[in-house]
């Protein structure tokens, strides 16, 4: 049977066999990942749909794989020494796809328990930085290295000894069939890899089918998944080809309509939400310093209904101005960042943090801080280039960058860097040096330690849970670090003259049966120093009203683009908003927990969301909310694009 096969298939039999076999590979692995997801698979009622929209998927992807050397083959040698050269590049091109399909699928399942996602542009994001991911992957992966380094050999050897099989005695067609051949081969190729007779081809919207985003990620295999989002890197992601376009000045019109600014405020041609703002306090400008804490969502906060993980948080809490309904803006460091320090919202591309038009002349409040005479300044236990974010911060007004080079012997170094410990040393001798030179200082200070694997100073606090190296004792030993330097500043000259404020990039992870998960959006926000009152905040806030609110705090009077509020001042409850942006999905809840969410190239779902009960339920909207949610789902695009976010700052406060 399989010599009759050989014979009719001649010089395509190689080709033929390893799509067959990869599409078996490619199935068993999404039915083995699916039925490890079994309860969440069955309850959107997914078998159907994520096999069979799996099937068209991987007939796309290998059609893509192996369309070209298909062509090739049809013209391609095989006796004399060409024939063995051939023969030989085959081998090794199938020995690369079977290694390729079987690794990516290998290594999804540690992805999945981390993002709840299949591997995305995230995995080739972090294969930029090779020192950091593999001294994160080798301090906490060790074993899923092993298993996919031997998966790996066991591929490669056996991939070899098929193709072996698979080349040996293969017979060409006549000269006059190549062409006729060659033909047949390109059109199946396409029509495969189209996947469809309609216009666009098909992408992971075409198999997306549930609420749950790992269902639709099911669908699509890992391979795909991946060069689908290499793709997309390639060119910047635009809103308006992901969600329902507007005319420019619509989306101005309702921007500016959604702050809390009357329209003749605006009054600049070129930056169309380019407002002046009055900072509430009018004093002496004061320091101001932004604690970033890494992956610490409010349900490891104790003083926000989470776990007990955070005594010196919650105690400051108390004592401080704190937010009780805080919402980041996305779920990786540098979405968080860019809302923090510059205030702009998120974007289904990547974060501005990261793009190339944003590198230089680039809103952001260190930028503004440095025209004002602020020394600007990152600090950072690892290193700064890490996300672009080094890049990024000097061509946006930061100056100085304090990270691992200058951490002069730290008592303890992680995959990630020095521990926090050693981060608010260094912190708190940098903002004694600067006080006692008498220049206003900006500092963001950029915590570590709570991040896979988890690693930190033994000793320094009681287990909350076994083994040591868990998220949970991560974020205590954080907020311990936290504790010992509060102890040390609040005894500081430096102390009375500025303003923290602790703040959340992101939550630790995002997933579950939502479009977006809401819940794992909520982070805490707490603000104190000198003069800084108690006050329990109910307000819904977003992180990007922070840095309008910080300058105003600071007494930074202040011209620019953002569209946070400043929530020194009153605020009307309509206008209250958060936007969060989960993979490609945008979602902006109002103060009543109404819920709008775009899906790419899809019409807008709406909810309303329980904050108790953490249930996202399907509810009508009225078109008001959709309008205003698409707007500002669409700006952040637009704004980018257009360079509408410069910093233009000329005046010198007072």
């Amino acid at each position: 049977m399989r010599l009759k096969m050989k014979k009719r298939l001649g010089i395509l039999f190689p080709i033929f066999t390893i799509f067959l076999i990869s599409l078996f590979i490619l199935s068993i692995s999404r039915l083995a990942l699916s039925l490890w997801q079994f309860e969440r698979i069955n309850s959107v009622h997914g078998w159907l749909p994520i096999l069979f929209g799996g099937l068209r998927i991987d007939i796309s992807t290998l059609c893509y794989f192996l369309g070209v050397p298909a062509l090739l083959c049809c013209f391609m040698p095989v006796k004399g020494r060409a024939g063995k050269i051939c023969k030989l590049m085959l081998s090794l091109f199938i020995v690369f796809v079977l290694w390729l399909l079987v690794f990516m699928e290998v290594v999804t399942p540690p992805f999945i328990l981390e993002y709840d996602l299949r591997p995305n542009r995230l995995f080739v994001e972090y294969l930029v930085y090779p020192k950091e991911v593999f001294g994160m992957l080798w301090a906490g992966y060790k074993l899923e290295l092993v298993i996919a380094a031997v998966i790996s050999v066991v591929t490669i050897i056996l991939g070899w000894k098929l193709s072996q099989y698979l080349v040996k005695d293969l017979r060409s067609q006549r000269w006059f069939y190549r062409p006729f051949l060659a033909v047949v081969v390109v059109g199946l190729a396409i029509l495969g890899g189209r996947g469809t007779l309609e216009h666009r081809p098909i992408n992971p919207a075409f198999v997306a089918f549930s609420a749950i985003p790992l269902a639709n990620d099911l669908a699509l295999n890992s391979a795909y998944s991946v060069a689908f989002a290499i793709k997309q890197m390639a060119v910047e992601v635009d809103a308006s080809k992901y969600y329902p376009p507007m005319d420019k000045q619509t989306i101005i019109d309702l921007v500016r309509k959604s702050t809390r600014f009357s329209p003749d405020k605006f009054t600049s041609k070129t930056v169309p939400t380019l407002v002046n703002r009055t900072a509430t306090y009018q004093g002496k400008p004061k320091n101001l310093v932004i604690l970033l804490q890494e992956s610490l969502g409010a349900r490891y906060v104790g003083a926000l209904g989470g776990l007990p993980l955070t005594p010196n948080i919650d105690k400051l809490i108390k004592s401080s101005w704190s937010f009780n309904r805080a919402y980041a803006t996305g779920t990786r460091s540098v979405r968080g960042i860019e809302a923090v320090i510059a205030g702009f919202p998120p974007t289904p591309a990547r974060s501005v943090v990261k793009l190339g038009k944003s590198r230089t002349n680039f809103f952001t409040i260190a930028s503004l801080l440095k025209s004002h005479g602020y020394h600007t300044q990152f600090i950072y236990g690892g290193e700064s280039h890490f996300d672009n974010m080094k890049t990024f911060f000097l061509g946006n007004g930061f100056v100085d960058m304090q990270d691992a080079p200058t951490f002069k012997h730290p008592k303890f170094v992680g995959s990630w860097g020095a521990s926090d410990e050693d981060l608010y040393n260094k912190a708190d001798a940098q903002f004694s040096m600067l006080h006692k030179k008498g220049k206003p200082f900006f500092s963001l200070v950029f915590s570590t330690s709570n991040h896979t694997p988890f690693a930190y100073p033994t000793g320094k606090i009681k287990h909350y849970n076994e083994p040591a190296a868990t998220r949970e004792n991560a974020a205590k030993y954080s907020d311990y670090a936290i504790g010992t330097f509060l102890k040390k500043a609040e005894k500081s000259s430096y102390w009375k003259d500025t303003v923290f404020v602790i703040v959340a990039d992101h939550d630790s992870r995002a997933y579950g049966n939502q479009l977006v998960p809401i819940d794992h959006f909520r982070i805490p926000v707490v603000i104190f120093g000198g003069g800084i009152k108690k006050r329990s905040d109910n307000r819904l806030i977003s992180q990007l009203d922070l840095p309008p609110t910080l300058l105003s705090l600071i007494g930074m009077n202040s011209r620019s683009p953002m569209i946070g509020h400043d929530m020194t001042k009153h605020i009307n409850k309509d206008k209250l908003r958060a936007m969060m942006q989960f993979n490609k999905y945008f979602a902006w809840m109002d103060n009543n927990y109404n819920v709008v969410i775009f899906q790419p190239q899809k019409p807008a779902s709406t909810y309303v969301y329980d904050p108790k009960t953490e249930d996202l339920t399907k509810k009508a909207q009225p078109k008001s909310l959709i309008t205003m949610a698409n707007a500002n789902a669409l700006w952040g695009s637009l704004a980018y694009k257009d360079g509408l976010y410069p910093f233009k700052e000329k005046k010198k406060n007072k």
